[in-house]
């Protein structure tokens, strides 16, 4: 009886052993990814406290355009890149200090003001607001959210996405979502 038991519990064991490995493996976020992540994490922190993107969500949260107010997800999901409001949101001065604080490991990049609402970002987004969702939501309550890997539907990069909260007087304002490209951050 008692072999049994200890035969049971060694399967058992090893059952959980290794679907936890085939889980972590799903993820594919390893011990040495998820540092360079946290790494990144602390780097785009800074970025969100930098002073064109906190007065860029301040103005966008105090007197949004009027393209902006009138925009829908499905208006959104209609306008091509090269439509003038969509350019607007890749050529303002918080986009233009995005493009100049990102590295080859960045595959993508979007500034949301409290509304969820896109106020800059790099690229096309595929949502136009991302209120609800937790890329948004958590980092309006303060702190910071990671996803899990993905296939990314607007740039087609293989990523995760990491958020932060911009703050002005440790209140956030906004939020800050980056992709990182896991072929650039394993390498």
């Amino acid at each position: 009886m008692k072999r049994r038991t200890c035969k049971t519990i060694s399967l058992l064991s090893l059952l959980v052993f290794l679907g936890a490995r085939t889980f972590t493996g799903a993820q594919g976020i390893t011990p040495d990814l998820q540092a360079k992540i946290d790494a990144k994490l602390k780097t785009i922190q800074s970025w969100a406290a930098d002073e064109v993107i906190v007065k860029a969500v301040k103005e966008h949260n105090a007197n949004p355009s009027p393209d902006a107010r009138a925009m829908t997800q499905d208006k959104w999901k209609s306008l091509p890149v090269l439509d003038p409001f969509v350019r607007s949101l890749t050529k303002n001065a918080a986009a233009e200090r995005l493009k100049a604080l990102k590295d080859d490991s960045v595959s993508e990049a979007f500034i949301s003001g409290a509304d969820g609402t896109k106020v800059a970002f790099l690229s096309k987004t595929t949502n136009w607001s991302h209120k609800g969702k937790p890329k948004h939501e958590v980092p309006m309550s303060g702190k910071t959210w990671q996803g899990e890997p993905e296939l990314d539907e607007s740039t087609g990069v293989q990523q995760i996405q990491v958020s932060v909260p911009i703050l002005d007087d440790g209140k956030p304002i906004g939020s800050l979502v980056v992709g990182l490209s896991l072929n650039k951050l394993g390498s």
